[in-house]
Parts: structure tokens; sequence; C-alpha cells
């Protein structure tokens, strides 16, 4: 039945590769420990079966958040069981998710940020033109590492300096951006154009086979430029994302705005970036206020 439940996940939810790969590794993580201590499968879990392979978890030192994505796999797996009517009782309705210190998103200062994109060391060709606009375009939009490899020519309106982003789920959302960034992918195309070999490139940023790139490239990348102008702790496209969203708020945006921007789906998800703006707000107050 795991099968089954990752092709839904592929075909009626249209979750990603990676996503789906997730999802397929705690599931089989889980049957595998039934069988081994319980001779069941995944059918026939009970609560106490769920709770003594988390305990497991736990006593194992695992991060827990990372148990927590396990047992929000299950909780899926379940109630997608229950709906197909395979079980008749969910294991995991008592299951509780464990107590995690909450991390404030990394993000790289903005007089860093502006020494990396104005760095003097990007080469006028096809490589350097492709890692300033990976830099430019994760920062000056926000987008998803996965978003940013997938983006086609014909999702960037240069006339409306808009890019159409298809996020989760195949959610389209518009995103901005400025005359600085049109000005590097022009740049960046005209390179690609002469040097890169395809007659029609159907992706805007592509490897040096005409292909799509693969997320390693750009992790590669970020890391490098990151590495010689900042001292955040971590180099990852994500980070970026993290930038762009810290950033905005930190000069006054709206969080409903940046919440549309970042694609997500509630504002909870944003608000974490407010925890960040609201440290900048508290140094402002020790600094100037008499009382503090």
């Amino acid at each position: 039945m795991i099968d089954s439940f990752l092709n839904y996940l592929r075909f009626e939810k249209r979750f990603s590769t990676h996503t789906v790969t997730s999802y397929q590794n705690d599931l089989t993580q889980f049957e595998e420990y039934l069988t081994e201590t319980y001779e069941e499968l995944t059918q026939s879990a009970s609560y106490s079966m769920v709770r003594s392979w988390i305990v497991s978890l736990v006593e194992r030192k695992l991060d827990a958040t990372s148990v927590n994505r396990k047992i929000a796999s299950l909780r899926s797996y379940y109630k997608f069981l229950m709906r197909q009517e395979l079980i008749e009782k969910d294991p995991m309705l008592k299951i509780k998710v464990l107590k995690t210190k909450k991390k404030l998103p990394h993000f790289v200062k903005e007089p860093d940020m502006t020494k990396t994109l104005e760095n003097p060391l990007f080469e006028d060709d096809h490589t350097g033109w492709r890692e300033r606009l990976i830099l430019e375009l994760l920062y000056g939009t926000g987008m998803r590492l996965s978003e940013l490899i997938g983006l086609k020519e014909n999702q960037v309106n240069m006339r409306e300096r808009t890019i159409k982003v298809l996020g989760k789920r195949n959610k389209e959302r518009i995103i901005p951006f400025s005359e600085p960034l049109a000005e590097v992918i022009d740049g960046y195309r005209k390179r690609r154009n002469k040097e890169i070999s395809a007659n029609d490139h159907d992706l805007l940023i592509v490897n040096d086979s005409g292909g799509k790139c693969y997320p390693m490239l750009v992790y590669r990348i970020v890391s490098k430029h990151l590495a010689s102008f900042s001292s955040v702790e971590k180099k990852s496209p994500h980070v970026l994302r993290h930038t762009f969203a810290t950033h905005l708020l930190n000069k006054g945006a709206e969080i409903n705005a940046v919440k549309d921007l970042l694609g997500h789906s509630s504002l909870a998800a944003t608000q974490v970036y407010t925890h960040n703006s609201m440290e900048k707000l508290k140094k402002v107050f020790d600094q100037a206020h008499p009382k503090a």
C-alpha cells in the first residue's frame, strides 16, 4: 500500500520528487521496524507500535524536527488508508509531535549581501554570468531552488519586469523584479546564446551542455560566493530566500505581501521572519530610548 500512497502523492497531490522521496524513506523505515519488531505490516500497526517506534527514534538521539517529519509522514499515510477504507482505526489519533526549539532563519546581513552581488571576480563568460544571475535571482525574488532550476524562458516577462513562478503543488505566483536584475538577465542571455550550443533554450538557466542545472551546482555556486563575503553559518540557496524575506520586513514591507511573494499558503510560515525584524527593533530601542 505504500506504493499506492506514493503514487497518490505524485499524481494527485503533485508533490515534488524530493518530498515524495522523503515520505518513501520514512515509511520504509517504519515498515522495516514493524517487520523486525512485531512481524507486522503497516496496515496492521497500532497506536502502541507507532509510539514504540517514535520512542526508539528518540533513544537514538534523532533530532526532534526529523522525528516530527516522520510523524507527519505516518499521519498522511494513515489518513490515506482511512479514506481508502483499508483500515478501520487510525493509529495516529493520539500521537503528538515532539516539542522543538524555535530556530530563527539564517540570513545574510545587508552589507555582506551587497558585497557578494558586487563581487568583481565574476568572469565575463557564460559561467560567470550564470553564477551572478543565480545569486541575483535567489536574493532578488526569494524563489526556491526547485523553482530556480525549473524556471523557463517564457515565465520571464522583461517588459513588465515580472516572473511567473510555478511553486509547490503547481501553485503559480507573480514576482516583480528590479531593473538591475533585468540587466543581469539580459547579460546572461547574451552569453548563454553565444556560448551554449542549443538553438532554442527552453530554460532560462542552463548547464554547460544546454540542459537543466542540477541542485548541487547551485549549492556550490551559492556556498562559494557567500563564503567570500559573509560569516553566515549556513550557505545554501534557501538562506538567500530567508535573506530576501528578512530584508523586506526590515525595510517595512507588509507581512501579507511578503507571504504572497514567497508563495506561502499560510501567514504562520512567514511570521518566523518577523523575529529577526523584532530583534533589530529591540536593538534600536535599547540604543535610543532613555529608559532602556
